[in-house]
This record gives structure tokens, C-alpha cells and sequence, in this order.
């Protein structure tokens, strides 16, 4: 009953795979062809390359085909083997190159990946042979593993390319293992390699399937279901687990690049608010602008209109609020950028005409990212501005001379100066 199920059920999704591995190929294929000398994406092509067409051809439609095209009974059977020998030696060639580095060109490196290539060659080649030395007239879609098990050439042609399946299977699972457990591996790559490594240990099911299938027709058994039904649908959910491998590490990256470009693009949106009601005009609308370029237009934006309004920043009362932001609790970072909006905000309010003084511009402009944060929450905003006020209106009732009448053009210095960070104390004259 569950291999019945199993059957219906490569029968029905069998396409899913070769659709997700073609997607993973239309990914890399520009890089690919960009970079063709890169060993590593060459490797990486091949694998894939390899793995859809025989996906393509392991269907029991294509299989027909392609036995009807040669006029050869079961010529389908030695091709597809060849494709997956070619995918398995494609994936020890990528291990090898991707694990190592395009610097590793040493003489193990290179003996290593001369070995590959002779020995999954030669089996190819075998394979071919083999075939051709072997009797099958009668034309078997889907069991031909097991129908054929005991037939002298085809014997060893199927115990063939199952041994040299398995054992790059094997050596690729224990080359990943070791690779996902070391340090320094950034989040997709472990997430890719984690995939990976579950979908070659998966494929070990379809070589022990129908290593089982086999094995059974030689002692006088019938365990065909296994090789019909149990190893095409394993072998389908390990093409699926690969390609996923191979489309998390550029994928993920990818589209978390775009996403932190959006949200600081976002994040930026108070700040940018706030410079148009100053300057008027705003960024004009693309409609087909990179999310990078909106992102680099709105900054520029924002630093080319507060360039000039900064220099009409009251100082002290950046330096005040400053102060009246960190015993109010919040971090020096958040407070900085509280103090910054507080101090920007009185700017615009009082039409630019404070004194000026010596403002940080670079200072302020790098850390437009955190001030248009700030501006999101008024309350916090008008929590430090009332702050001041009271802190001037205790200044002002104990006799102290506040910093707005100090003497003109000399700034007084906030209250605790050791709290206070170095850029926003007063320049000395």
C-alpha cells in the first residue's frame, strides 16, 4: 500500500524536481558563463546541468522517447546512468573546489580532482560497454534495474553505476558534515550546506532502495517495489533538498541585501518628512529605480538640506538635551540621536534663527539613519525637551545663568560635563 502510494506519487510530482533544479541553473547560469574560468562555478554548472536532464530523462515518457529516436531497446537505460555517474563525479569536483578555494591550487588539490575525472570517466565509458556487450530486447520503463539483474553485462552494468553513486554520495555527506561544523561559516552558507548535505544523505535511500531491489532477484525474491516506487521518489525529494542547497546561499543573500536597502530606506522616511518641510521639494519618483539607487537619492536628499540647516543648531541645547536624554534612561546612542532631533526640531521651529556656533556637521550627517529613528517617537522627543525646560526653569529659580543668556558668542557648559560626550561640549575660543 505505501509503495503504491509512493508510485502514484513520482508519477504525479516527478516534474517538481527538474523545475526547481532548472530554477537553481537559471539563478547561477549568468554567473556561470560571466566567470567560466572559476573552477568552483563550473562545477557548480555541471552538477546542475547534469541533474536536470536526467530528471528529464529518467521520465517514463522521455524514456520511450528516447528508446523510439535510437531504435534501440532500453537505450535509455545507459544514458541515464551516465547522466547520474556525470552528477555524481560533477558533485565531489564541486565539494573539492568549493571547499578548498580558488587559492588552493595545490599538488593534492589537483591530483585530487584529476582523480575524480579518471575514475567517473572511465566508469561512463564502462558503462557504454557493458551495455553493448548485454542481451535486452524487451524494452523496460520503469523496473528495468530488476528485470534485467540477473542478465549477464547488464548485471554488472547496473551493480556499477549504483557502486560509483553511492560511494561519491558518501564522500560528499562526510565533506559537508565536516565543512558545516567549522567556524567562520556565515548563515545562508550553513543553511545551503545543511540542505545540501540532507539531500545527499537522502540520495544513500534510492542507491540502498535499489541496491535491496536487486539484490532480492538474485536470491529469488521480489522486493521490486522498492527499486519502482520507494528509490525515484527519494531520489526526487533529494533533487528538491540540492537544489534548495544551491538557491539558499545567493538567494538568501540577495534578498537580504534588498531588504536591509528597504528598511533603511525606510527608516530614513521621518528625517526626509521632515527636510521637504524645510526645503520643499523632495526626491522626484522613479519608477523603475533600484531599490539602491532610492535609497542613495533619499540620503543625499536628506544631507544637502541639512548641511545648511545645521549650521543653525543651537549647540547648548543639543549638549542639554543631551544630558537630560541619559537620566531619563535611554542609551548614549539613543540619547545622542534624541538630543540631535530635539535640537534640529528647535532649529525649524524658530525659522533658523539661532546663533549657530560650531555644530559637528560631519558628525551629524553620518548618523542621519538614528536621528530619523528618533523622530518616529514624538513622545520621546517631547519628553527630553520638557526636560530641558524644567532643568532651565531650576537653573533659572537657584540663580543659575542659564546657558541661553550666557555671554554671546560663549557657550557654558552643560551641567555635568563628564556625562556629556566630547563633540558636544563647547569649543573653547
Amino acid at each position: 500500500m505505501v509503495t503504491t502510494f509512493l508510485g502514484e506519487l513520482y508519477t504525479s510530482f516527478v516534474w517538481v524536481p527538474t523545475v526547481v533544479l532548472g530554477a537553481a541553473l537559471a539563478l547561477k547560469l549568468p554567473a556561470i558563463i560571466r566567470m567560466w574560468r572559476d573552477p568552483l562555478l563550473r562545477a557548480v554548472g555541471g552538477l546542475l546541468l547534469f541533474a536536470c536532464a536526467l530528471f528529464v530523462s529518467v521520465t517514463p515518457s522521455v524514456i520511450g522517447w528516447i528508446n523510439r529516436v535510437t531504435g534501440v531497446p532500453n537505450f535509455a537505460a545507459p544514458w541515464a546512468y551516465s547522466l547520474l555517474t556525470a552528477f555524481s563525479g560533477a558533485g565531489l569536483l564541486l565539494i573539492v573546489a568549493w571547499r578548498n578555494g580558488l587559492s588552493d591550487r595545490s599538488n593534492t588539490t589537483r591530483r585530487a580532482r584529476r582523480w575524480i575525472i579518471s575514475v567517473y570517466s572511465g566508469v561512463i565509458v564502462a558503462l557504454w560497454v557493458l551495455f553493448a556487450l548485454a542481451d535486452v530486447p524487451v524494452e523496460r520503463v520503469r523496473d528495468l534495474d530488476t528485470y534485467y539483474a540477473g542478465t549477464p553485462f547488464m548485471r554488472e552494468e547496473i551493480l556499477l553505476y549504483l557502486l560509483a553513486h553511492t560511494v561519491a554520495v558518501v564522500i560528499t555527506v562526510r565533506l559537508i558534515w565536516n565543512w558545516v561544523r567549522a567556524d567562520g561559516l556565515h548563515g545562508w552558507l550553513r543553511w545551503g550546506l545543511t540542505f545540501l548535505g540532507a539531500g545527499y544523505a537522502l540520495s544513500l535511500v534510492f542507491d540502498l532502495a535499489k541496491l535491496t531491489a536487486v539484490t532480492a532477484r538474485w536470491t529469488g525474491h521480489d522486493l521490486d517495489a522498492l527499486s519502482t516506487d520507494v528509490a525515484p521518489c527519494a531520489a526526487c525529494l533529494a533533487a528538491v533538498l540540492i537544489a534548495v542547497g544551491f538557491i539558499l546561499p545567493h538567494t538568501g543573500q540577495f534578498l537580504h541585501g534588498r531588504l536591509r536597502v528597504r528598511l533603511a530606506h525606510h527608516r530614513l522616511r521621518p528625517l526626509y518628512v521632515l527636510m521637504r518641510s524645510v526645503d520643499g521639494d523632495g526626491v522626484p519618483f522613479l519608477l523603475f529605480a533600484a531599490p539602491e539607487l532610492r535609497l542613495i537619492r533619499r540620503e543625499t536628499y536628506i544631507r544637502d538640506v541639512l548641511l545648511p540647516l545645521a549650521r543653525h543648531l543651537d549647540e547648548d541645547l543639543r549638549a542639554r538635551a543631551h544630558l537630560a536624554a541619559l537620566r531619563l534612561g535611554w542609551t548614549p546612542a539613543r540619547a545622542k540621536a534624541l538630543a540631535a532631533a530635539v535640537a534640529i526640531l528647535d532649529a525649524i521651529d524658530s525659522g533658523q534663527d539661532n546663533p549657530g556656533g560650531h555644530p559637528d556637521t560631519a558628525d551629524l550627517l553620518q548618523e542621519i539613519g538614528p536621528v530619523s529613528c528618533a523622530l518616529r517617537h514624538r513622545d520621546a522627543i517631547d519628553a527630553v525637551r520638557g526636560a530641558v525646560q524644567a532643568n532651565s526653569a531650576a537653573q533659572a529659580n537657584s540663580g543659575t545663568v542659564p546657558a541661553s543668556s550666557a555671554e554671546p558668542g560663549r557657550r557654558t557648559p552643560p551641567a555635568h560635563p563628564a556625562e556629556a560626550p566630547r563633540f558636544l561640549l563647547p569649543r573653547r575660543r
